[in-house]
């Protein structure tokens, strides 16, 4: 049924505070690059949930909203995604890019057991750490039947730890003798976050960023098939009734096609970008709202164990990868 007018009035007024925060967030961006506007959306909601502004009206009944804002963002996500750009890395660097997500992915599954947590949180950190950070554990939160926590949680780690790799990939490529091909290469294939790539590839210098973006473009061309692998392996264990890929998955890989075509102006790419942020970031506001401090704090030290780990399997895989095939 269509909404009313009233209806649609009403759903435009309660997106404003998130709206708002998005802003907000992509403007701290702006002025601190390393500020990840996904995380400082995220703790801007979490501190509005925890004080009394939690109670105003205008802040009620957000779930539905929030789960919008962030499926409409991967949507968008994929005019961000140049196909023919990726392909020119070539056989070996494709081969790269699938090797190293599949590892991070299953090795972070099997330590997660092996530690013992939840599997739903297992099953979000693993897909953040080896394909894009907040915007794949979004793309799964649904699908796995995440609890918001687990969501907030692994947003977070994936934002910190993802953070600390601009520093350290560079430093340890210089340290190992990498040449700037091969940094640029490791850089985009170990790092979680597509801005993380950008600003490790900036300290890397030359044209390390475009090289970087692109190998972590096509790690980011793994989110639809990786959303079926989690798909099937969440109907195995009976967790959910998902579809293998859901509307918001199809749709980025449409944007992604519609990208390809180069029919659009670099104009209409910019502000897809720009897009992009502030409404995964408006998604995020949302899903900090549902979130009480004392669930978060303080952070479990076996998810810290696994957040580790998994930098580590990515890394290490991707530069193992690296030197056998490039």
């Amino acid at each position: 049924m269509p909404l009313t007018q009233d209806a649609r009035a009403s759903s435009l007024y309660r997106l404003t505070p998130a709206l708002m925060a998005a802003v907000a967030a992509a403007g701290l961006n702006v002025v601190i690059p390393l500020a990840s506007p996904l995380l400082v959306a995220l703790v801007l909601g979490l501190v509005v949930a925890n004080t009394p502004l939690a109670d105003r009206r205008i802040l009620q009944d957000q779930a539905g909203l929030t789960r919008l804002l962030l499926r409409w963002g991967i949507v968008v996500l994929g005019l961000k995604l140049p196909v023919d750009a990726v392909l020119g890395i070539g056989v070996g660097g494709i081969a790269l890019v699938v090797g190293t997500v599949l590892i991070t992915y299953y090795g972070t599954l099997a330590v997660g057991t092996r530690l013992g947590l939840e599997p739903r949180f297992v099953t979000l950190l693993a897909a953040g750490f080896s394909i894009c950070g907040a915007a794949a554990i979004a793309a799964v939160a649904d699908t796995v039947r995440a609890r918001q926590r687990d969501v907030a949680l692994a947003v977070a780690l994936v934002t910190v730890f993802g953070s600390v790799m601009i520093v350290l990939v560079p430093w340890s490529a210089h340290l190992i003798g990498l040449d700037d091909r091969q940094a640029a290469v490791w850089a985009g294939a170990s790092i979680h976050e597509v801005a993380q790539v950008v600003a490790a590839g900036s300290v890397l210098g030359g044209g390390a960023v475009a090289l970087a973006t692109t190998v972590k473009l096509g790690r980011v061309a793994m989110l639809a098939p990786m959303s079926i692998l989690v798909a099937r392996r969440s109907a195995g264990e009976g967790s959910t009734t998902a579809p293998l890929l859901p509307w918001f998955v199809v749709g980025f890989v449409a944007t992604a096609a519609l990208r390809s075509t180069g029919l659009l102006p670099e104009s209409a790419l910019t502000v897809a970008g720009v897009v992009t942020n502030v409404l995964l970031a408006a998604g995020m506001f949302g899903l900090g709202l549902g979130i009480r401090l004392r669930e978060l704090w303080p952070v479990p030290g076996r998810a810290l164990a696994l957040a580790t780990l998994s930098t580590a399997i990515a890394a290490g895989s991707s530069l193992g990868l690296l030197a056998l095939l490039m």
